[in-house]
């Protein structure tokens, strides 16, 4: 079996509840860290209601996930 990739998820949640998803694969755990760093550094200014990253493997390991809440949401 080859090595899992990291995936990095970036959730955006609307002032209308409607989510948002992008997802970003990396070989490398420094660029998967990067990425989830730079969505986190986004999300604490962010005008969305909830702004999240989610880092996993492609294994379907947990690693680290963050948010931040902005406003209610129902």
């Amino acid at each position: 079996m080859s090595k899992p990739k990291h995936i990095v998820i970036e959730l955006q949640t609307n002032e209308d509840g409607t989510v948002g998803n992008l997802v970003y694969s990396y070989d490398s755990e420094n660029e998967a860290w990067a990425k989830f760093h730079a969505i986190m550094s986004a999300a604490a200014t962010s005008a969305l209601p909830c702004h999240a990253a989610v880092y996993m493997r492609s294994d379907g390991t947990f690693v680290q996930s963050g948010r931040f809440d902005h406003g209610e949401v129902e």
